[in-house]
């Protein structure tokens, strides 16, 4: 019998295997992907897809990410579409594309929409355990709903505990943040629903006009992809931001001020953390969500952090950190 306490497992064949085994038979495992860690299931068994929404706590109203390793495994869950070709370089990668679904896909993965949320993850670990298990995999980032994301194996078994036994360590993330998430489900109509490290800038440069969509999704309705809400990737401490390039108003002796790249003045009455030496964008969203997760824990009244640019990668950074500071 399995042990019910979290059981790290390792990026051995042997334990690669394991893995696959466990989702084949209708368990839960947290994976590491390039963005974040996954709690993945069997997408084509409905039992196992209702594990991941309780261990998490999710909303069925917000639906799933289908992982697939290929073109041909995208075809057996969902409607390909001609763009997907000019789209092929970003793929594997850290793109989530929206198309029709196929009547195979269990209505829990959908949220009971016709559309689904397909993607090919490059990160090698994953990919095995893809091919391994013969099927695609729901798995949405492997953390109680709404809070900050996991980007380690250390931050699945802190949050989640004996409610995931398993977990296959596969080392940090390379992003740090989620996929980006593209609307093709509309013919002649694409739109982006969620930033993430694949720019909007180069979705455009591919497709031509590509919608941002800026609203947040209803609480009530059917989500059209995950990461819509207004509060999300939220840490128990509050978190004020400020503009790139400014100081925080800092009104009590117990903050944190996270900077993108050192500052020649920081304010003296916090604690003062740096999320890239170079103050390099892609470096700070890598390293956001776990220097979140760690300032958590300290008793601060707040965690001030700073925004960034909001070209190319910023719209990620901006948008994890405006949706962490919702309240």
């Amino acid at each position: 019998m399995d042990s019910p306490v979290p059981s790290p497992l390792t990026t051995s064949p042997t334990d690669l295997a394991r893995a696959a085994e466990l989702l084949r038979t209708g368990q839960c495992v947290a994976l590491p992907t390039e963005t974040v860690y996954g709690l993945a299931a069997d997408a084509s068994n409905p039992t196992a897809v209702a594990q991941v929404f309780a261990i998490k706590g999710r909303p069925l109203l917000d639906p799933l990410i289908v992982h697939v390793p290929d073109l041909a495994g995208l075809a057996q869950v969902a409607e390909p579409d001609a763009r997907l070709a000019k789209l092929a370089a970003l793929w594997p990668g850290p793109l989530t594309v929206v198309l029709r679904r196929k009547a195979g896909v269990p209505d829990l993965v959908t949220a009971g929409k016709d559309t689904v949320a397909v993607r090919l993850p490059s990160h090698p670990v994953f990919r095995e355990v893809l091919r391994l298990a013969g099927r695609p995999l729901a798995a949405p980032s492997a953390n109680p709903f709404g809070y900050v994301s996991p980007t380690r194996a250390a931050h699945v078994v802190a949050s989640l505990g004996a409610r995931c036994p398993w977990v296959v360590d596969g080392g940090p993330c390379e992003h740090g943040v989620e996929s980006t998430i593209l609307d093709l489900s509309v013919p002649g109509r694409a739109r982006l629903l969620r930033p993430g490290p694949i720019p909007v800038e180069t979705l455009r440069g591919l497709l031509g006009e590509v919608e941002v969509v800026t609203r947040a999704a209803s609480q009530h309705a059917p989500q059209d992809a995950p990461g819509m809400l207004d509060r999300h990737y939220s840490p128990a401490t509050k978190v004020a931001l400020f503009p790139v390039g400014s100081l925080p108003v800092v009104a009590n002796l117990r903050s944190a001020v996270v900077f993108l790249g050192r500052h020649a003045s920081p304010p003296a009455n916090a604690d003062v953390f740096l999320l890239s030496e170079s103050g390099a964008v892609a470096e700070a969203a890598h390293h956001l969500f776990d220097l979140l997760r760690r300032l958590d824990g300290r008793g601060y009244e707040t965690i001030h952090v700073e925004l960034a640019d909001p070209a190319g990668v910023g719209a990620a950074y901006n948008d994890r950190l405006t949706r962490a500071a919702a309240r």
